[in-house]
């Protein structure tokens, strides 16, 4: 796998050499699979993700609803989508950005968005045109970092010119610069959801990264974290967490 490849970097992270690194993964993955599964409507209409990545949760997806569009405005990772495409028939690919959407308004039952915010300029607009693509009622599934999150914080000295190269030695692994350029609080998250129009169903926060515990510490250094994440979650202290989901519905 070449460093500079973030596609099959993403496709590496839930198998990760580093046991916190595939823990902060998976964790995200099974929490939004787990929402997936319980907000799908009965019918099984149509739904959208917004930026898919890698594909993880389209096989998903594909199994909950009659269609799914998986919508990116980067075209090299539509074209990475290709191979699992042709096991996966009610699903289509298009390239789309979500700040000003060629999407027909109120097309989609459910939207799942992902790691996919922190990476736009402006997510008030973003959000606003998720609001506009759902049917009234509709679910918007979302999960981005949280700005203070001490991965966040880390991962910002981490990428450092010189700093970077000795990361990946003690990865042993790709490691990138991550992209984001919008982080946001909880509270500016749920500001901008509630101005799209949306109101919040559900929220939940994950993740804790302890530096130097996740690097040199292995499984007993997740099983110190996974405690201490339980402990944090839903007290004054859950910002240090990594991820913020919520689980919304268009007014």
């Amino acid at each position: 796998m070449r460093d500079g490849d973030p596609i099959a970097l993403q496709r590496t992270l839930y198998s990760s050499k580093n046991p916190t690194r595939r823990w902060l993964h998976r964790t995200r993955r099974d929490w939004l699979c787990q929402a997936l599964q319980r907000y799908a409507p009965r019918s099984g209409q149509c739904a959208l993700e917004v930026g898919p990545g890698s594909g993880v949760y389209l096989p998903l997806l594909a199994s909950l609803f009659q269609s799914v569009v998986a919508a990116d405005v980067e075209e090299r990772y539509l074209q990475a989508l290709q191979p699992l495409l042709a096991s996966l028939a009610n699903v289509t690919v298009t390239r789309d950005d979500i700040l000003a959407s060629d999407l027909p308004s109120a097309s989609f039952d459910l939207i799942l968005c992902s790691e996919v915010i922190e990476h736009v300029c402006d997510s008030k607009q973003a959000l606003a045109e998720m609001a506009r693509l759902l049917r009234r009622n509709g679910v918007l599934i979302l999960s981005t970092p949280q700005r203070y999150s001490p991965l966040e914080v880390c991962g910002k000295v981490a990428l450092l010119p010189g700093i970077i190269e000795l990361v990946r030695l003690i990865y042993r692994e790709p490691v990138l610069e991550t992209g984001h350029i919008n982080l946001l609080t909880s509270r500016c998250a749920r500001s901008q959801l509630a101005h799209a129009g949306f109101d919040i169903a559900e929220q939940f926060k994950s993740g804790l990264y302890l530096p130097f515990v996740a690097e040199f510490l292995g499984e007993s250094g997740v099983r110190f974290e996974s405690w201490l994440e339980k402990m944090l979650n839903e007290s004054p202290l859950d910002w240090l967490l990594w991820t913020q989901y919520y689980i919304c519905r268009r007014r």
